[in-house]
């Protein structure tokens, strides 16, 4: 598409998140290897480009509806304060000089919620402005050029996956040979297997932002010069094949299990990974019968879990009733059928 040919164009872009990443923290500088088996669902996070002529110097609008923030950014001359992963993103793509541009983000997900949101708006907006100049970037391109910015560019702590799975999305098993190098695998899985896994998900947000940075970084500390050969890692690494071949094959109970055992593999790292919220919820769920409770990301003290049922439809809605009245987030989730999407209107 020729440049002047793209002012009036509308850029829509969707990404999913991640959740139940088995094998996390074992996609990181420090473990040096790994491997991990998550899964990409919706709601998913949106942006849209709308694109004009350029009237002006500052010609680049930024709106988060989630905060209520809106700003204007000149991408020649790029202040990474504001919104850095935002910033740092359009400070490395190129936007044709004669166009401006206005960008509006949402998440149907909380922010803070440790499911990838951040990774998923990163991927979506690098692939938005992916249309703006000749070629497209593959789904691992995106993924690596995502996790670029975060570690080069923003000198962020960052593992790998999450960035793959706002990509691919779905169920990816991601073996990591080197750290950030990986290939990326999708199991073949029958549908009415799929489709009772999706049915047995639950997303819970605990209902507080997640920040465990202090946490993360003692974690770090403990593993760095022995995380690859850490027990504890190698025991991550080991869940997350299990994880793909349980999946694989609709062995819920052995799934559930593996989600259990990856959730005090996190409280071994730390016990605070696992924080007494979470602990009441995972009680919760164990009441009604649910086969396994594995808490997002990282760990801390907040963000979000992830609740396999025991297939009893009634026992789960009881659950997530209960959840609810007791003020946790409860969360519809749906497994994305694919990655990051991207297409143009008029």
């Amino acid at each position: 598409m020729a440049t002047n040919s793209l002012t009036g164009t509308i850029i829509n872009s969707i990404a999913p998140v991640r959740v139940c990443d088995i094998g996390g923290w074992t996609d990181t500088w420090f473990a040096e290897h790994g491997a991990v088996f998550n899964i990409g669902v919706y709601p998913h996070v949106e942006v849209q480009l709308r694109l004009a002529p350029r009237t002006a110097e500052e010609r680049v609008t930024i709106t988060l509806e989630n905060y209520g923030d809106s700003y204007i950014l000149n991408p020649e001359q790029v202040q990474i304060d504001r919104h850095p992963l935002l910033e740092a993103v359009i400070d490395e793509m190129s936007i044709p000089e004669d166009i401006a541009v206005e960008v509006t983000i949402f998440s149907a997900i909380p922010p803070g919620a440790s499911t990838g949101t951040s990774a998923a708006v990163t991927i979506a907006l690098i692939a938005s402005l992916d249309r703006l100049s000749p070629g497209r970037m593959t789904p691992y391109e995106l993924a690596r050029f995502a996790h670029m910015i975060e570690t080069d560019k923003l000198g962020l702590q960052c593992g790998i996956q999450d960035q793959i799975a706002c990509a691919y999305g779905g169920l990816n098993f991601i073996q990591m040979h080197q750290f950030p190098h990986a290939t990326v695998s999708r199991p073949i899985i029958p549908e009415d297997v799929l489709l009772e896994l999706e049915r047995r998900l639950c997303l819970v947000y605990i209902g507080s932002p997640h920040q465990s940075s202090e946490v993360h970084r003692m974690v770090i500390e403990d593993l760095e010069g022995k995380g690859k050969e850490d027990e504890r890692i190698e025991g991550l690494r080991k869940l997350a094949r299990r994880a793909k071949d349980a999946a694989s094959v609709g062995d819920f109970a052995v799934f559930g299990g593996i989600m259990n055992e990856n959730t005090e593999l996190q409280r071994r790292l730390h016990p605070k990974l696992v924080c007494d919220k979470f602990e009441e919820v995972i009680d919760l769920a164990k009441s009604y019968g649910a086969l396994g409770c594995k808490v997002n990301g990282a760990g801390g003290d907040g963000g979000s879990l992830t609740i396999l049922s025991n297939g009893v439809a009634s026992e789960r809605r009881r659950m997530m009733n209960e959840l609810s009245r007791r003020g946790v987030g409860v969360i519809e989730v749906r497994v994305a059928p694919r990655g990051v999407t991207v297409w143009e209107t008029e």
